[in-house]
């Protein structure tokens, strides 16, 4: 029988997803607590890796198991022996054919950066953080030019296991609501460290430092030692993977800055000025 399941969890104290010697992944966590319900151990295969410090709103993963157990078990069970920033949000059963990783068309992420002279404090971990004032326009300028598809290799790790640099990013939107920063990317995959190396180099373009058109450069001579440095993973969440209808899975959120942005940073923007 397989299984698919979606989960949330806070990053920050997790060493990535993937499984390490140390235990200390959500992969680790999440295969522990699977296992102790099924009485036998459990392997899960995820939509999508995250590294250390990256959050996830919608993760989905997939598992195997000859044990019977009511959907309840591996929702509620799961999330008492979860540690408390991570929780399992739903389970179902999903034939055999259906692979979370494999069978996802697009995946998502958001990105949300605090644009203030002041550091976070209550969203220290959870935002990343740059001082400077940034130009929004210069910066939708330079997304525009990196949607499509694309080598991507000027904004992936150099040490990337992808065996292609290529990739179609369908979507890259840039929102403000006061201080915050949302930075919405969509795309049939993503290579490791390319959310954030881009958000790197919309920053430098943002603050002023180089137009626009050189993320075109980047583009047209790969190499990742041109682009800007790898921006922080405090603010990278995986918002969800796409999967076709027949599947009938839960959806991942649509609307990131309900999801994101502060709450008491949207009433502001929406309370109306007193009558003089």
């Amino acid at each position: 029988m397989r299984i698919a399941l979606g989960m949330e969890y806070d990053g920050s104290r997790f060493c990535g997803w993937q499984s390490q010697p140390s235990g200390q992944s959500v992969q680790d966590a999440l295969e522990k607590a699977l296992s102790h319900i099924a009485g036998s151990r459990i392997c899960v295969i995820a939509s999508g890796r995250t590294d250390a410090g990256v959050h996830a709103l919608h993760q989905v993963v997939h598992f195997d198991t000859d044990v019977e157990r009511p959907v309840s078990a591996w929702v509620r069970g799961s999330n008492a022996l979860l540690p408390d920033t991570c929780a399992v949000l739903w389970a179902l059963p999903v034939p055999d054919r259906f692979h979370a990783r494999h069978s996802a068309l697009e995946r998502c992420y958001g990105y949300l950066l605090l644009n203030r002279p002041v550091r976070p404090a209550l969203y220290h971990g959870r935002a990343g953080w740059f001082h400077r004032a940034l130009d929004l326009e210069r910066m939708r300028a330079a997304a525009s030019l990196l949607t499509g598809r694309h080598d991507f290799t000027s904004f992936r790790a150099s040490e990337c296991q992808a065996a292609s640099p290529i990739r179609e990013l369908t979507r890259l939107d840039i929102t403000r609501q006061g201080d915050w920063i949302l930075f919405e990317l969509r795309a049939d995959g993503f290579l490791q460290h390319m959310v954030r190396n881009i958000i790197g180099c919309l920053v430098y373009v943002g603050k002023g430092k180089y137009s626009p058109e050189w993320v075109h450069e980047l583009l047209a001579v790969p190499d990742r030692t041109r682009a800007a440095p790898t921006f922080a993973a405090d603010g990278l969440y995986l918002a969800g993977a796409m999967y076709d209808t027949g599947w009938n899975l839960p959806s991942s959120p649509e609307r990131l800055s309900e999801r994101l942005i502060p709450a008491s940073s949207m009433m502001l923007s929406c309370q109306k000025p007193d009558d003089d």
